[in-house]
């Protein structure tokens, strides 16, 4: 989980901070300390961790904060406001040229994750109705432009290449080929390297100048802490670069880069991968984030993922089998199905505000059970699917012989079953956030 081990470490030392009613300055700045360690332990960049801390000692020892009925709570906020701005503030989105077709160039590491990012902002742009070409430039590790073509194939989005041809000619062969065929976006995957050299350097430099691209996209394995920022640096200095796009926000990193990279650069972060699916892309939200790392959640990202896991129409449809009581396994196997194409089921629960203080075991959310939840569903008869009353001791041993579970996973099923119909049930009966009622 991203962010894991700092925002335990922040939450710790504001739950100190919020459970006293007054607050010294010198308590305040043994919070500024730890605070900083934390910081530091997380692998942000150490001037960008003295700036940020001193910025928030100086609002925080203020008249205001001292003296407020919740110094604490101040504190937190004001907390979150500069983590915010470090992180850029507002979400900054793509660039769009004036005239089709807007260009995009991907660099990046090797390892980093560039092609299949490739794929997934193709993905991405699609779904908002864009109509992009993906531009196969990697001409030297091998199977790269095999590899972008199936990327191509499995959402949906054309792959042009020129086998080894020099990158640079590839590309502008490219554009008169979107030019032709009306496509409004070109995404080019360019070679990578184990480390930044100046053949590199040069051949992306080659086709900037040819092709004069809309945004640079510098693709960054968000895992790699300060030498991310380091190559960052590097980038921007060669190429003048527009963004970036973190990869493996979701996997075990200390968030150092998220938090570095646009102080460091002056260059927002645009994207972050959050998992290996082609669907698990979303744009960066500095705000999102820095509630995240706080463990104040995230409520507009987690209302997104419902309303793109289900349709109004489908919404309405479960709504009116609640009034009327006729929710039944097969319903119950359609939200399952939408409540896992919303992503990891830790995330998800990161992002309802207050979880973090929880005590919610994490690992037990064992996503192979939506599995082995499904198995046991389809061993069900229609009859059964339909009217859970009617199973018996024979009727669950059946089952659970027919999906390869055992009878107390049955039992458990038919258990947590009901309470989700009687949970759906109250929630559907409030209007919830601005009257969208999510699909679980």
């Amino acid at each position: 989980m991203a962010f894991a081990s700092l925002s335990e470490k922040l939450n710790h030392i504001f739950s100190k901070l919020t459970k006293r009613g007054k607050l010294t300055e010198l308590e305040i700045k043994q919070a500024m300390r730890e605070i900083r360690i934390a910081l530091l332990e997380a692998d942000v960049n150490y001037t960008v961790v003295k700036d940020l801390v001193n910025n928030i000692s100086e609002k925080a020892v203020g008249e205001t904060v001292l003296k407020s009925l919740t110094p604490g709570q101040q504190v937190v906020k004001i907390v979150n406001e500069e983590l915010t701005k470090i992180m850029g503030n507002t979400n900054s989105k793509l660039a769009i040229a004036p005239k089709p077709p807007t260009v995009i160039l991907m660099c990046g590491l090797q390892g980093a994750g560039k092609t299949t990012m490739c794929g997934k902002l193709a993905k991405l742009l699609k779904k908002q109705g864009k109509k992009p070409v993906l531009v196969a430039c990697d001409i030297y590790r091998p199977a790269a432009i095999n590899q972008l073509k199936v990327l191509g194939k499995q959402v949906d989005v054309p792959v042009y290449d020129e086998g080894t041809n020099k990158p640079y000619k590839t590309v502008q062969s490219a554009i008169k080929l979107a030019d032709k065929n009306g496509y409004d976006t070109i995404i080019i995957d360019t070679a990578g390297r184990l480390h930044i050299n100046q053949e590199l350097i040069d051949e992306l430099k080659d086709i900037k100048k040819v092709v004069k691209p809309d945004e640079i996209l510098l693709v960054l394995d968000a895992m790699s802490g300060q030498d991310a920022v380091t190559v960052a640096e590097t980038f921007n200095n060669e190429l003048e670069i527009t963004g970036v796009i973190l990869t493996k926000l979701d996997g075990d990193t200390r968030g150092g880069a998220a938090l570095s990279i646009k102080a460091v650069t002056g260059k927002p972060i645009k994207f972050c991968g959050v998992g290996e699916k082609l669907d698990d892309i979303e744009p960066f939200y500095p705000d999102r984030m820095a509630s995240r790392i706080l463990g104040m959640g995230d409520v507009l990202t987690l209302i997104e993922k419902a309303q793109e896991a289900v349709s109004e129409e489908e919404a309405k449809k479960l709504e009116k089998k609640l009034r009327e009581n006729s929710f039944t396994f097969e319903d119950y196997l359609v939200q399952m199905e939408q409540l896992n194409k919303m992503g990891d089921l830790g995330d998800l629960l990161n992002m309802i505000p207050g979880a973090s203080n929880l005590k919610i075991n994490k690992n037990a959310i064992d996503e192979k059970q939506l599995d082995r939840n499904k198995a046991i569903i389809y061993s069900m008869t229609k009859k059964e699917r339909q009217n859970p009353d009617i199973i018996n001791g024979s009727r669950r041993k059946r089952i659970a012989l027919g999906s390869g579970t055992s009878i107390q996973e049955v039992n458990s099923l038919l258990k947590n079953f009901a309470a989700a119909k009687d949970m759906m049930k109250k929630l559907n009966n409030k209007k919830g956030f601005g009257g969208f009622r999510f699909p679980f």
